[in-house]
């Protein structure tokens, strides 16, 4: 059963939404950072003051307990800013409701637009040309760098684009404005600055790149679980879930495996005749209660219900996972299976039914099987054919569970009570077989 197309969108849509509000949530871990590296600025700056006053009187020309004050007041600005922005992205969460477009680039805008206020701040106490030797222009790349948390290509280049012209019309004011008689020319230079503001845009494309590729494969994942999701729903119903999980970790060149397995051959006694007197939607009503106590009990004892055959199934302990205990798996979920077909009769909830069951171990060929144009797991050998002729043998003997020598071989004392049957021949094969009445 596929999954509908309106359902199919429904989940694509859910994962956009989930994945909007996992942007948002990055987001506020990039404010939140940045209001962290601007309030551990805020604290080193004065504090590293208090041990070198004299050095910063005269850089700023005595004017520096007036700078200090004039940047605390720049950054209780900035930080409340932020503040209210990261309130304001809390707040969307919260609501499950998308950013503006329009003002996260005006956000971006504003953010970057910090050091550059910096820049002209510290121009008017240290002097045009030196502010730019501050390290207020490495806040540019640090706001770049953070950038990539918004998961948005365009923001993070537009956040170097920024940077870098914010950056080379700064230097071009500051250093027209300067007084080349007191600077050294080298500081003077426009190549350096201007391949400084090169090197943030290259910053900001490179981290587009980065986030770029962060989110294409983050979208890739869940193309890739989504469509592991689809084929889980689609065959989940046809399948055991053990060989579906086994079917989508197989390898591309993966064909089959030799593996020592406990084969269950169930059979539902005179069907034919009942489904001859019997509606088809009560036959088939008829069949589910069955198999669906049947099913629950062959996993939980670690088997796998391989095929159905209409009126019964067939079962594998060992393939494609073993507990290293097949055949008492094997056995054990036999009986309780006969057991719980007399519960239900007994209770009404079915009809009178009584079932067979064969049980065999051997080596078998298990795997994927079949052509470029269908393929199925499924499990191939002689032990197969065996395990169905030593089911049919419980017309013979009047029995309900019959077990072969290599499956009574590897039981414990307490299937010691299984009956022998002595060497029976069985149809296609020359050699007897010694066979085991457990129920």
């Amino acid at each position: 059963m596929t999954l509908p197309t309106n359902q199919h969108d429904s989940i694509s849509q859910q994962f956009e939404r989930e994945f909007a509000l996992e942007i948002l949530k990055s987001d506020r871990l990039r404010i939140t950072m940045l209001i962290c590296a601007i309030g551990v600025s805020a604290i080193v700056i004065p504090v590293t003051s208090v041990f070198t006053f004299e050095n910063f009187q005269s850089s700023f020309k005595g004017q520096f307990t007036r700078f200090i004050l004039t940047f605390v007041f720049i950054f209780s600005v900035t930080l409340l800013c932020l503040v209210l922005e990261r309130l304001a992205i809390t707040r969307l969460i919260k609501q499950q409701k998308q950013a503006k477009p329009f003002l996260q680039y005006v956000s971006a805008f504003i953010e970057t637009s910090i050091p550059s206020i910096a820049l002209l701040v510290t121009a008017q106490f240290l002097g045009p040309v030196y502010s730019l030797f501050t390290p207020a222009p490495f806040v540019y790349a640090l706001l770049i760098v953070l950038s990539t948390l918004r998961l948005d290509f365009k923001l993070s280049v537009f956040t170097g684009a920024v940077a870098a012209i914010e950056y080379w019309v700064l230097s071009g004011i500051l250093i027209a404005t300067a007084s080349t008689a007191a600077v050294e020319p080298i500081l003077i230079a426009k190549p350096p600055h201007i391949l400084k503001g090169l090197l943030l845009l290259l910053t900001g494309i490179a981290a587009g790149v980065v986030t770029s590729q962060i989110r294409k494969r983050i979208l890739k994942s869940f193309e890739m679980v989504e469509e592991r999701n689809r084929i889980s729903r689609t065959f989940g119903e046809y399948v055991s879930p053990v060989v579906m999980n086994k079917l989508l970790t197989l390898k591309p060149d993966f064909r089959s495996e030799k593996r020592d397995v406990c084969v269950m051959f169930l059979d539902i006694r005179n069907f034919t005749s009942y489904a001859e007197k019997t509606a088809p939607e009560d036959v088939v009503a008829y069949l589910e209660s069955l198999f669906e106590f049947m099913i629950e009990i062959v996993n939980r004892h670690h088997g796998v219900i391989n095929k159905f055959l209409g009126d019964g199934f067939m079962a594998v302990f060992g393939a494609p996972i073993s507990e290293g205990a097949d055949c008492f798996n094997g056995v054990a979920a036999a009986k309780e299976i006969l057991s719980r077909v007399e519960e239900e009769v007994a209770r009404g909830s079915v009809s009178p039914t009584r079932v067979g069951i064969g049980l065999h171990a051997g080596e078998a060929v298990t795997g994927s099987i079949g052509s470029s144009l269908r393929r199925e797991y499924t499990v191939i050998g002689d032990v197969v054919n065996l395990a169905s002729r030593i089911e049919k043998l419980n017309k013979v003997f009047g029995s309900q569970l019959l077990i072969s020598e290599n499956v009574w071989q590897t039981l414990d004392a307490e299937f010691n009570d299984a009956i022998p049957k002595g060497e029976v021949k069985v149809q296609g094969r020359e050699e007897a077989i010694q066979i085991y009445q457990v129920a």
